[in-house]
């Protein structure tokens, strides 16, 4: 998922499109946050990543699995949501609907 995150930054970005990725770590390795900022830079993300040990996101959100994905519109209101990888046609086609979308 982190591959096709970084093409839909780069490519609309400057269209509006804000992407957060949340780490909420599986492993306890992967909760100190240099572990966390050291995967960022090898994996040439290029977005804002917050961190959730505490899962507090995790749980706000209702997420079950790694990885999961939601799209929110510029109103705040959730209008998509994916657990693991795939459908990036049909998230890309969204993201340009809801970024055309001036309300």
């Amino acid at each position: 998922m982190i591959p096709q995150l970084r093409v839909w930054h780069e490519r609309y970005q400057g269209a509006g499109l804000t992407i957060v990725g949340v780490h909420s770590p599986e492993f306890g390795w992967e909760r100190p946050y240099d572990s966390v900022v050291g995967a960022t830079r090898q994996l040439d993300v290029r977005y804002p990543v917050v961190q959730d040990n505490d899962f507090a996101i995790w749980k706000r959100w209702g997420v079950w699995a790694w990885p999961s994905s939601f799209l929110v519109d510029r109103k705040g209101v959730v209008r998509a949501t994916h657990v693991g990888e795939g459908a990036y046609q049909e998230t890309e086609a969204l993201i340009r609907r809801l970024l055309a979308d001036p309300a």
